[in-house]
């Protein structure tokens, strides 16, 4: 159901069942899915891909396009996955010619005021609290929690069932399954208890477990501490992930409560 109070692009895509509040704006080159329910005061510009059974609440801006000088108007898009929940005043931007998009999973759920920049990608079942800030080129893996009003510097990464915790500012790549917190942010535990809620049995959770003590607590540096893995630890799927995102880590992980810079 749409409002004669809402400007909709006559070229715009709008599948069925589509629910536009009053008072919205939804350009060219937009594609929504079907049993989408977009508030009142939304904007949607070109290059946005809205996926089935999303909710858009009140003041969001869908892929505005990047706040970047090296852009220079090229084609772009803003991609949300189904069942994603985007809350009041959240500002999503389109991507760059450097990855050509920006882009957010499914069953996702992005707090009120928060910020995704161009170019970043994120994974499914992630939660954003409120003022939540990503810069360009991030990416989030899945099950990822970000407490309120974190902070991402551009090109870090982030790794699935990570979490972090309000108020941090986050320069380092952050591994998969654990938990950082402090200031200057730290590893501070591996992330049970979100492992343990989305059915991750306990045997894997100890396997992460052991992995992490020898790379944060054995005072090996982290080269060594690999190779202590590689050696004596079975390469199970959550090894093997942790192994790859440390070694592929441009930006460094971030260190152990006990550890030197």
């Amino acid at each position: 159901m749409t409002s004669t109070l809402n400007y909709i692009h006559p070229s715009a895509k709008i599948a069925e069942n589509v629910s536009i509040d009053p008072f919205t704006m939804i350009h060219e080159d937009v594609e929504i899915g079907e049993n989408t329910w977009i508030g009142s005061n939304v904007t949607i510009m070109s290059g946005a891909r809205i996926g089935a059974n999303c909710k858009i609440f009140p003041g969001a801006v869908i892929a505005a396009i990047p706040q970047d000088l090296k852009f220079n108007g090229e084609d772009s898009q803003a991609i949300i996955g189904n069942y994603s929940v985007i809350r009041e005043c959240v500002t999503i931007n389109r991507g760059t010619s450097a990855t050509g998009k920006t882009q957010i999973g499914e069953h996702c759920l992005i707090m009120a005021y928060s910020h995704i920049a161009h170019d970043c990608s994120i994974g499914n079942y992630c939660i954003f609290s409120n003022n939540s800030t990503l810069a360009g080129h991030i990416k989030i893996g899945n099950h990822v929690v970000l407490a309120g009003l974190t902070a991402i510097q551009q090109f870090c990464s982030v790794g699935d069932f990570a979490f972090i915790s309000g108020g941090s500012l986050v320069r380092k790549d952050i591994p998969p399954f654990v938990k950082v917190a402090r200031d200057p942010l730290i590893f501070v535990g591996i992330n049970s208890v979100g492992m343990e809620r989305n059915g991750v049995e306990k045997e894997r959770v100890e396997v992460i477990q052991n992995a992490y003590r020898i790379i944060f607590k054995s005072k090996k540096n982290i080269s060594q501490a690999l190779e202590i893995i590689k050696k004596e630890m079975n390469s199970t799927q959550d090894v093997k992930m942790i192994l790859q995102f440390i070694e592929k880590s441009t930006q460094g992980i971030v260190r152990g409560y006990d550890q030197k810079s």
